[in-house]
Order: C-alpha cells, then sequence, then structure tokens
C-alpha cells in the first residue's frame, strides 16, 4: 500500500527526515479551513495554505502529501467541532440533536456540505460522530450495516439540506422572477400552485428542517 493510499491519521505526524518541526498538523489544518471559509473550496491549494501560514509550499509536504490530505484533514477538524448530549433514550430526537449540530457546523463551513457527500472521511472527528450515533442506537434491532446505512444516510441528509439552504441564500433574484413570471401565466399549474402555497407554508426553515429529518429518521428507524 503506497503512502498516499493510508489514511493521513494512521501517518507519522511528519516526514522521517529533514529539518526538525516547525508546524503541525493542527495548525495546516486550520489554515486551510481558514483559506476555505474566506474564498471557497477552489482556493484551497498547498501553495495558498503555506502563504496562510507565511511558509513555503514546499515546506508542507513533510506533514502533507497534497491537496487530497488537506481536504481529509479539513473535513474532519470541522466535524470534531460538534459536541454532544449524553443520549435520552428518545432515538430520533437524539439523531436530530446530531444532525442539527452539523448542519450548524455546514453552515458555518459552506464548502464543507459538498464534501460531505463527494468524499466522506472517517478521522478522529467523525469517529467520534460515529460513536456517539451507535451509542443512540444501542437498542436499535439492526445490525452494524444497518447502522452503519443510517449515519452515512443522516450525514447525506443534512449535507443536502446545507446545500439546498446555501443555494437558496444565494440565489440569483432573476431566476426567482422568470419562475414568478412562469407561475403568473398558468402555463405550469404545479409551478403556479406552488406559488399560490408559498405563504402558507412558510415559516422558520429550521422548524421546517426539524419536521423533515424527524419524519425521514423516523422511518429509517422504524419508530
Amino acid at each position: 500500500m503506497t503512502e498516499d493510499a493510508v489514511p493521513i491519521w494512521l501517518r507519522p505526524e511528519r516526514a522521517a527526515t529533514g529539518r526538525p518541526a516547525e508546524r503541525s498538523r493542527a495548525e495546516i489544518t486550520v489554515a486551510a479551513i481558514t483559506v476555505a471559509d474566506r474564498g471557497g473550496l477552489d482556493t484551497v491549494s498547498m501553495r495558498n495554505v503555506a502563504t496562510e501560514l507565511g511558509a513555503g509550499a514546499a515546506s508542507l509536504y513533510r506533514y502533507v502529501t497534497g491537496r487530497d490530505d488537506l481536504l481529509d484533514l479539513m473535513i474532519d477538524a470541522s466535524v470534531a467541532e460538534s459536541r454532544f448530549e449524553p443520549p435520552t433514550g428518545d432515538r430520533v430526537a437524539d439523531l436530530v440533536a446530531v444532525a442539527e449540530r452539523l448542519h450548524a457546523i455546514m453552515i458555518r463551513h459552506p464548502w464543507l456540505p459538498e464534501l460531505a457527500l463527494t468524499r466522506p472521511a472517517l478521522g478522529p472527528g467523525a469517529t467520534a460522530m460515529l460513536d456517539h450515533v451507535l451509542d443512540v442506537l444501542a437498542d436499535h434491532p439492526g445490525d452494524g450495516s444497518a447502522k452503519l446505512e443510517i449515519f452515512a444516510l443522516l450525514n447525506a441528509m443534512v449535507a443536502t439540506f446545507a446545500l439546498n439552504e446555501l443555494a437558496a441564500a444565494n440565489r440569483p433574484e432573476r431566476a426567482a422572477a422568470y419562475l414568478g413570471h412562469v407561475a403568473a401565466t398558468g402555463e405550469r399549474p404545479r409551478i403556479t400552485e406552488l406559488f399560490e402555497d408559498l405563504p402558507a407554508s412558510g415559516g422558520d426553515t429550521g422548524d421546517r428542517r426539524i419536521a423533515a429529518l424527524t419524519k425521514l429518521l423516523s422511518g429509517l428507524l422504524g419508530d
């Protein structure tokens, strides 16, 4: 197995050769997250992260093998920002609480939902969340595979909600204006019906998200 095929958390903190360590993985991860929060995922590069640290790009290769390592470290460190309360015995409510904490992290780091869907990373932070979810599901009759599927689906649902909310917040007004025009013509009754129903279905986005998550998780768990 090549070095870059081994999870970053199973490799030494830094290369065995070269000058004494000046940085830590934690510092590099914080710098990478700062770059992504400020400029988006496309701005995360070895050069930009090194600049954030006031170092040369070549020096980072003593700690990580490349951008993929940076992304894995960023994902896991972000998930580790969450803190979990002991299970209450209400599996659905406890998993909704996990989802809401994860959602808050994804809104704080708008680049995270896409990564959560396309390249999930399982390091110390994500493992702590998995352990908590397994604790919540301790009395669930499903086997290990079923519980892992619930964990994966929980992450995917939260990431999808976060992506949709972030997109809605940044959606161009002209797109909404065109859709309103289509609704006004009556040529597409379903669109017209949707627009007419929007005021009645308004309310807090968080309340609607929690209600949807509760229904989805209840169905998954059979509760």
